[in-house]
């Protein structure tokens, strides 16, 4: 659907947004998001420092921007067959953008974060929650990643989730039939207990503060799980 596409935004673009000029390999640019009224999400803009500066004062206020480099990005053949790692599972997750995967798309951001795959170019906080947004280092792609604020006490639960996707392709393995209705019949008629499901809760944030200025290629920042 096309709100989901929002919250993955592609590669950088090869040219300017405002004078269509091609960016050279090494050059510093600016990279904005901004909010998009047909889609109720995001779209990416990319702009050449010059054409940035120059932009008239009633242009479209973006949701976040930053300074960051432009590399021409070498496309490699991958095998028919690949099994999905960390980086492919939350490529998709988020692209499905379904509400009982949030926990799981926030720990495998991190995840590759740490791992020097992702960085976080910065943080907004919105009527819904805080919205973290992810540069690829390589690529260029930015994924926005709402910080669901885990209770500690979820943390453990969430991070095997993860793991089992990691084992299982990107898919959490399904039971199979004939074992669920052997469950079910050997379960004793009268005996009744309380399922746990526990709720996902999710906080309301103060509205959106200003956007601040354009981070450079060295901050970092790892939300902490403590």
């Amino acid at each position: 659907m096309a709100f989901a596409d929002t919250w993955h935004l592609r590669s950088r673009s090869k040219e300017c947004t405002a004078t269509q000029r091609p960016f050279e390999d090494g050059e510093k640019i600016i990279t904005a998001i901004f909010p998009d009224p047909e889609s109720s999400g995001y779209v990416r803009r990319d702009f050449a420092l010059e054409a940035w500066k120059n932009l008239p004062d009633d242009a479209d206020k973006p949701f976040s921007f930053w300074k960051t480099t432009y590399t021409v990005t070498v496309t490699e053949s991958r095998p028919e067959i690949q099994k999905e790692g960390a980086e492919d599972i939350l490529r998709r997750l988020i692209e499905e953008d379904e509400d009982h995967t949030e926990n799981t798309r926030f720990i495998l951001a991190i995840m590759l974060e740490r791992q020097k795959l992702l960085r976080e170019t910065d943080s907004q906080r919105t009527p819904s929650g805080i919205l973290r947004v992810y540069e690829h280092r390589k690529t260029g792609e930015i994924y926005i990643v709402k910080d669901p604020d885990i209770p500690l006490s979820q943390i453990e639960a969430v991070q095997q989730e993860v793991i089992i996707l990691l084992e299982n392709n990107g898919r959490a393995p399904e039971q199979n039939p004939e074992e669920r209705i052997q469950n079910q019949e050997e379960e004793p008629i009268a005996e009744t207990g309380l399922e746990n499901s526990p709720d996902a809760a999710t906080g309301s944030e103060e509205n959106a503060e200003e956007t601040p200025e354009p981070k450079s290629d060295e901050e970092e920042q790892t939300p902490s799980l403590s």
